[in-house]
């Protein structure tokens, strides 16, 4: 006995803990839990307990496996079309006020004389870029954090980590990764830190790699356009805020799908290991606190993920008007640049303009559509460009060349292309490894190319384009 060495120890542990069964772990914390409640039943009396009847009422309902998805997916979907339906009025305002600023902006500068690649590069490059952004992500990150605050205060986002724990698990990833994908669904870099509540290191990383294949607030402008314009808009009007919204749905649960099949890869091939038991105490519902909600919505996490969006569209904003104000023959370098991607964009069932936005875009998603909407037109600066469904689609389609294949994978490549700059700086921080921050990159990027390229030779082999 004295012979064996720590070691041994150790190499005889590992042996017999692969030949456990995979349930062994969560034995054990269910036989814990089980004689905690036996102690706790001939230890404490009550005089009543209709409180938590009434929270087990609920909780055979919302974590049924017959009901518990369907009311998830309910709830999802009224968000979403809460956000779609009450953003584009209020980013119309608060585009209309900052472009309004912009002008006058502008014509002071021209009063006082300064030289026009100053008030250009400043006004219709830098100024623009941030006015965009703050039109476009305040909105929905108005309606969007209060309402997921608001089911996080209620205590119903636990029930949701719940209900997602087995599909999860079958993918080698944790439950509590469920509640780090919808924080993503406001901002990526957000979903990022919120992996901070999954204990396994392992577990973590992989939450953290697969967190942007839920679509972020910065992309839900793409994918709201195309929905309604390429979608919905064959509709009757009153079904059209519904039919986008369901649109923008599926491809949400496009991007789960996505989500759960990077996860199982990815638990099988660099961050292999067993899943962790997963130990959730349902909390009681209780009433939402409005102050905590409104604190925790607009200055935790909206102030926090648009302040630091804006850092990044600034120099973005700067980069566009440079590139559509330098002119070669009888083109701009956008339009020269967009012209040279152009096979690699069709090769992709898009074309060089979309490839170059999404480049300029790197630093923030919000401003893919400006960018398009400034190149297909010729513009020197950021513009608002076609207002309504039918002008968009006649530039789009009319203009431009686009069908519904540049529809589709455009959808598809804004759900599941590279994260941001914001995020790509938040994954490094949070792992601390460029290795970890790369691999999200090319992982991300490869998928939406492999995707997109499949599905347009699909479409092409089989005559739909």
């Amino acid at each position: 006995m004295n012979n064996i060495q720590p070691n041994d120890i150790l190499a005889k542990a590992e042996s017999l803990r692969n030949n456990l069964s995979t349930g062994f772990r969560d034995e054990i914390v269910k036989s814990l839990y089980t004689e905690a409640e036996n102690i706790a039943k001939r230890a404490v009396k009550s005089t009543t307990d209709k409180k938590y009847d009434f929270d087990q009422k609920i909780d055979r309902l919302v974590t049924s496996p017959y009901t518990g998805l369907p009311i998830m997916l309910l709830l999802l979907g009224l968000i979403i079309w809460l956000t779609v339906s009450g953003a584009n009025v209020v980013s119309g305002w608060i585009a209309v006020v900052l472009f309004g600023i912009g002008d006058y902006g502008r014509a002071l500068f021209n009063q006082i004389g300064m030289p026009w690649w100053i008030t250009g590069f400043l006004w219709d490059g830098v100024y623009l870029g941030l006015a965009w952004v703050v039109s476009v992500m305040l909105p929905p990150m108005m309606i969007f954090f209060p309402a997921f605050t608001f089911l996080e205060d209620l205590g119903y986002l636990p029930r949701v980590a719940f209900n997602m724990d087995w599909m999860f698990k079958k993918t080698g990833a944790h439950g509590k990764q469920s509640l780090t994908m919808a924080m993503g669904f406001g901002c990526n870099a957000a979903g990022v830190i919120a992996t901070r509540v999954i204990d396994s290191p392992r577990e973590r990383l992989i939450a953290i790699l697969t967190n942007n294949f839920v679509p972020c607030n910065g992309r839900f402008p793409t994918l709201i356009m195309l929905a309604t314009v390429f979608v919905a808009a064959s509709f009757p009007p009153a079904l059209t805020s519904l039919i986008a919204a369901a649109t923008v749905v599926g491809v949400v649960l496009i991007g789960v799908m996505f989500t759960f099949i990077a996860s199982w890869v990815l638990s099988r091939t660099v961050l292999k290991g067993e899943a962790s038991a997963f130990t959730l105490e349902l909390p009681p519902y209780r009433r939402p606190n409005v102050s905590r909600i409104l604190y925790t919505s607009i200055i935790d996490r909206t102030i926090f993920v648009l302040w630091r969006a804006m850092q990044t569209a600034a120099p973005a904003g700067a980069l566009i008007w440079v590139l559509a104000n330098i002119t070669i023959g009888d083109s701009n370098l956008a339009r020269a640049i967009a012209d040279w991607l152009n096979p690699f964009g069709l090769l992709l069932g898009l074309d060089g303009v979309i490839i170059l936005a999404y480049i300029i875009a790197i630093p923030a998603n919000e401003i893919v559509v400006p960018t398009m909407m400034m190149v297909y037109m010729g513009a020197g600066m950021m513009i608002n460009g076609p207002t309504s469904n039918t002008e968009i689609f006649d530039l789009l389609v009319n203009g431009n060349g686009w069908t519904m294949l540049t529809a589709v994978n455009l959808m598809l490549f804004a759900l599941l292309h590279n994260p941001c700059a914001t995020t790509i700086m938040t994954i490094y921080k949070e792992t601390k490894s460029l290795k970890w921050a790369t691999l999200s990159v090319v992982m991300t990027l490869g998928t939406a190319i492999i995707v997109t390229f499949l599905t347009a030779s699909i479409a092409r082999l089989l005559g739909w384009v």
